[in-house]
């Protein structure tokens, strides 16, 4: 699923990214561009994060993705 459009960034690609460190919305920008242009695409970072912050360390994207 895409979650920034304008960017063409996908949910697994932000999961990736919370896995490696990327904790806040300002670091999902600076890294992948999520909402950069429009912005509409933040809350739903917003939410990827916090569901991958309640999944146990060392899973994947993909294992974390409930």
């Amino acid at each position: 699923m895409y979650v920034c459009i304008c960017q063409a960034i996908t949910e697994r690609q932000v999961r990736e990214a919370v896995q490696q460190g990327m904790h806040t919305v300002r670091a999902l920008k600076d890294e992948l561009g999520v909402a950069a242009e429009c912005g509409k695409c933040a809350r739903c970072a917003q939410g990827i994060i916090r569901e991958c912050r309640q999944c146990p360390e060392g899973q994947g994207a993909e294992a974390c993705a409930a």
